[in-house]
């Protein structure tokens, strides 16, 4: 099933050849999400693409985070006590140096997710995230390894959580530059000025938009936020049906939903016909799409 779809997107040098098995922040349900050992354990269990967040520190360095600032639950200071209650914003990534960032323990364990393990982990640069998967890929049988790279960004963040679209898109289009493998990139955003941005700087990178069920204005809308098309429509999973899959399709993008983790759901999506999925546990994802292919 998943072969017939990727008949439309033939390019694997630039895109998964069949389904797109994307682990969410690595493998969040799994082991603590951004960090090195959540992707080391989302390559293990053999996604596509590694889904990830990305900020920017004091010193210009692309860090992989989803808040611009150390949330509470997630991390214990250098000293390593708890981060106390209502402060968490005092600690900004973008006021920081990397060095300091890295001396911060990004490991701790969510309620949310009773499976994850307990590691000691910092905010890893994003260039030792491709690093440690380039290096993975070199030393195991595997296809290539793809990356959905998000920015966080929105207008009232711009030059107090983050530079202005126009550089934190560059900064991060110079890593996977660097690192050879801005062909396997995608760039996701909510937030239409930095895809705005990656279109302008990089004709190779791909780009997604992201759709949340909240200001969800339906498919043609949601795309005039863009002044070209893009090459992944990457809704809640929620709002997908039989008719958004055929329209997404009928005009020729790859409809990839977000954040799947029930496999009922993950089997609906795969039976509908989107072109991936993000999960925060590719391992149930894996036995939904080996059940689903017999």
């Amino acid at each position: 099933m998943a072969d017939a779809r990727s008949q439309s997107f033939p390019d694997t040098t630039r895109r998964p050849n069949g389904f797109d098995l994307q682990g969410h922040r690595g493998a969040r349900g799994l082991v603590p999400e951004n960090t090195i050992p959540a992707f080391r354990r989302a390559l293990e269990l053999g996604v596509t693409t590694l889904e990830m967040d990305v900020v920017v520190s004091a010193d210009g360095v692309v860090v992989v985070s989803h808040e611009p600032w150390m949330a509470r639950a997630k991390c214990l200071t250098p000293d390593g006590a708890p981060i106390p209650e209502g402060e968490a914003r005092a600690h900004k990534i973008y006021e920081m140096s990397y060095e300091r960032i890295a001396s911060y323990d990004c490991g701790r364990t969510l309620e949310d997710f009773p499976e994850q393990e307990s590691v000691s982990a910092p905010k890893p640069r994003l260039r030792d995230v491709l690093q440690m998967a380039e290096t993975y890929d070199d030393t195991h049988d595997r296809g290539p390894v793809f990356y959905n790279i998000e920015t966080k960004s929105r207008p009232d963040w711009d030059g107090t959580l983050h530079p202005e679209p126009e550089t934190f898109v560059r900064r991060v289009l110079a890593v996977v530059t660097a690192a050879g493998v801005a062909p396997r990139t995608t760039i996701q955003s909510f937030d239409p000025r930095t895809l705005e941005a990656a279109h302008r700087q990089n004709a190779t990178v791909r780009i997604a938009l992201l759709v949340g069920r909240a200001g969800n204005q339906g498919l043609d809308d949601n795309l005039t936020t863009l002044s070209f098309v893009p090459d992944i429509y990457s809704p809640n999973a929620e709002l997908v049906d039989d008719a958004l899959v055929s329209a997404v399709h009928n005009r020729g993008l790859a409809l990839v939903p977000w954040t799947v983790n029930d496999p009922d759901a993950m089997t609906r999506l795969i039976r509908l016909g989107v072109d991936g999925l993000i999960t925060d546990y590719p391992d149930r994802a894996r036995t939904v799409l080996e059940a689903d292919a017999l």
